[in-house]
Parts: C-alpha cells; sequence; structure tokens
C-alpha cells in the first residue's frame, strides 16, 4: 500500500504553514532541522503550539540571518545542492515553478529572474523544509498527493515591487499554470502566497476532494495572523491510499447542441477552439433534422473548471440557441508518451496501460507523416514499426 496526501487550502496556503501542517501530521522535526543544516545557510526552526480562530495548530517561525541577497534559480539550485536526490528533487521542481512564474509575469526568460521574497532564506527553509517533512513522511514518490480548490483572498499586499493586488501576479501565473481551482473566500487579504502556491503546484498530482485513503495522522498549520472571520490554517491529511483499479475515475460535464444551419467547414476550427480551451474531446455526429434537412449533434467532454469556457464557445462559434449539459464518469488508463525512432526519424507513440502491460500504442500521426517524406516509407509501415518499437520501450 502506498502513501496518500490531502491538503486541505480552503483558508489558502503559504510555506511556513504547509511545513508546520506537516510537521503536526508526525514529519520528524529533528530530520528537517539536519536537513536544513546541510545548507549552511545558519537556517532554525522555532516551532510552538498556537490556537487560530479557537481551534489548537502548530506554529513554526524561522530564523536566518539577515540578508538583502537576489538569488536567481542557478544560485539557489546551488544551495541545495548537498541535499538527498529526492528531496533536491523536489524543492528544485518547486523553484522552478516559482522562476517560470516569475519569468512569465515580468516578460523574461527563467535565467535573468532574481528573486525578492522567494529568494529570501526563510522562504528557501519553507520550500527545502517542506520536501524534507514529506519525504520523512514517505510522501515524496507516493501517486496520490491531492490539493483542495486553493483560497486566495482579495485586496491587496506589500511586496518588493510595491503594493500588489491580491492574488499577486505570481500566485495567479503558479494557480493557472497548474490548473488549479480557486476556492471563493470573504477575506480581503493574502491568502496564498507565492511560495505557498508553488509548493501546492509542485507536490499535488490532483485537485480536489480528498482520494480514497485511510487517514493516520490530521496536521493543522498555523499562519501568523489570527483574523476574526476564519481560521488561519492549512490542514492535511496523511495516510494510506486505497486499493484502486488498474484505471483512474473522474467526473465529466458532457455539452450537447444539434445545430442545422452552419458552414459545414466551419466545424473542424470549431473542434479545435474547444479542445484549446481544454477540452477532453469534442466530435461531431451527423444527424437528420425537420423537414430532412442535415444537421451535426456537437459533443464536448470538458471537466468542471473549463465548463463555462467551452459553453462560451460553442455560444459564440455555432448558431446554437441552448445547450444540454449533464455529468457523465470517465474510466481512463494510465497512459504514457514514449518516442521511438523509424528508419532515422523520431515518433512519439501514445500508450495506454493496464496494469503492467500496454493494452493500446497510438503513434502522432503527423510525426509519422513528417517521418513517412522523410524516409520514403509508406506511412503504414511507418505506423506499425513505431507501434512495434513502443513496446519494447520501458514504462
Amino acid at each position: 500500500m502506498s502513501g496518500a496526501l490531502w491538503v486541505d487550502a480552503s483558508n489558502g496556503a503559504a510555506g511556513d504553514m504547509l511545513l508546520a501542517a506537516l510537521l503536526d501530521a508526525g514529519a520528524s522535526l529533528d530530520s528537517v532541522r539536519a536537513g536544513l543544516a546541510r545548507l549552511d545557510l545558519g537556517l532554525s526552526l522555532d516551532v510552538a503550539e498556537v490556537r487560530r480562530h479557537g481551534f489548537r495548530a502548530t506554529h513554526v517561525t524561522v530564523r536566518a540571518p539577515h540578508s538583502h541577497e537576489h538569488r536567481g534559480l542557478r544560485d539557489i539550485l546551488t544551495l541545495i545542492s548537498p541535499l538527498p536526490d529526492l528531496v533536491r528533487g523536489h524543492a528544485s521542481t518547486t523553484f522552478q515553478w516559482l522562476a517560470e512564474a516569475e519569468a512569465r509575469v515580468h516578460g523574461t526568460t527563467v535565467d535573468e529572474v532574481h528573486f525578492h521574497e522567494v529568494g529570501a532564506l526563510d522562504a528557501i527553509a519553507d520550500v527545502v523544509g517542506c520536501a524534507l517533512a514529506l519525504d520523512d513522511l514517505g510522501l515524496l514518490d507516493a501517486p496520490v498527493r491531492m490539493v483542495s480548490p486553493v483560497a486566495v483572498g482579495s485586496g491587496t499586499v506589500r511586496a518588493a515591487h510595491g503594493r500588489l493586488p491580491v492574488p499577486a501576479p505570481a500566485v495567479a501565473e503558479l494557480l493557472a499554470h497548474a490548473k488549479a481551482p480557486l476556492a471563493a473566500h470573504s477575506a480581503t487579504m493574502e491568502l496564498c502566497t507565492p511560495t505557498g502556491a508553488a509548493l501546492l503546484a509542485a507536490l499535488a498530482t490532483g485537485w480536489g476532494p480528498p482520494p480514497a485513503m485511510t487517514p493516520r495522522a490530521v496536521g493543522v498549520g498555523a499562519g501568523t495572523a489570527d483574523p476574526p472571520g476564519h481560521a488561519n490554517v492549512v490542514r492535511v491529511l496523511v495516510g494510506t491510499a486505497a486499493a484502486t483499479a488498474d484505471w483512474s475515475t473522474s467526473e465529466l460535464y458532457q455539452i450537447e447542441a444539434t445545430v442545422d444551419d452552419l458552414d459545414p467547414r466551419l466545424w473542424p476550427d470549431i473542434l479545435d477552439e474547444l479542445r484549446a480551451v481544454g477540452a477532453a474531446d469534442a466530435w461531431c455526429v451527423p444527424a437528420l433534422m425537420r423537414k430532412g434537412r442535415p444537421g451535426q449533434v456537437l459533443t464536448v467532454l470538458v471537466d468542471a473548471d473549463r465548463l463555462d469556457l467551452a459553453c462560451g464557445v460553442v455560444f459564440t462559434q455555432t448558431t446554437t440557441l441552448g445547450l444540454r449539459v449533464q455529468t457523465v464518469s470517465r474510466r481512463a488508463l494510465r497512459r504514457d508518451t514514449v518516442e521511438v525512432t523509424v528508419a532515422g526519424a523520431a515518433v512519439r507513440v501514445k500508450r495506454g496501460h493496464l496494469g503492467d502491460r500496454v493494452v493500446t500504442a497510438q503513434p502522432e500521426y503527423d510525426d509519422a507523416l513528417a517521418a513517412a517524406l522523410s524516409t520514403g516509407l509508406p506511412i503504414a509501415e511507418v505506423l506499425d514499426q513505431a507501434r512495434a518499437l513502443s513496446s519494447r520501450t520501458g514504462s
């Protein structure tokens, strides 16, 4: 049985709050302190039990030498190089997410980003401390690490670039890039920090309610403030993942519209636009309408957070006046993509796994066509060779 984690970020998240929650759930404080000591940065942790909105929680204070140094991603990756491989890898991923978000916000490259708040020593302690705590709990390689919809708050916050709207630009970029659902919240304060958003994005294998699991510990991590309107905490559930089938099950929305007065040349572009806004799939089926008119039944499958976007595309790009929307259950195979070489040409192959078997393998047609044109082989032969070669490639 493998480990499982659920993070309740319905009141937001910050690096120190998540670290406190993991320690409260049983991660070894001694192990985290020993790991931070390996960085030789003078970092230490003070841990205390506090009350937030009347509830018990653990609060962590990071003690760090005073520093005004602005560090880039390469500087930070060098600083954390003494850590164990799994821990270093997870911390590196978190800082990579942060650097990419900052680069998008400022219109620059990752190498040109120089962190301010997130490059400070206390933020490094939060990120590395969380990686060490996850490792101690056996969760760094756990396949089930779910995070609830994230509350971000509202109002403004003071940062290195002055007063910024909430959510801060980097937080918005991080959560949007991770496709994280947001939770409505009435607080007029910053609830999710850039470090908190990056940590959630890096650890989440999915977003939503608690997964099928047997909890063994609950951890509650407190923020520094204790506002009157809500408990300023992050909660975590740590436990064991329930035995599951060889496929995943998810709930999707199915949108349908019947259209009989649209130029048929538009349909391919409409289907492409629906996929571009995040539809899991979209297709048309011919239908015979009243008085013998030919029509099309459009069907779209989308996640809940893409439903309104997909409906908007259908309403603006087709002539329909109404849509039929219902929930459907989807079972999906575990999948991956491998690259094989056919006569010197690269072809990507998408594979579906049932247990330890590859039960379907579909080469990317555009890759196969390019390989056929460059090698002179018939495209059917390229497709057959790519499928055969993919079966001999590891998962």
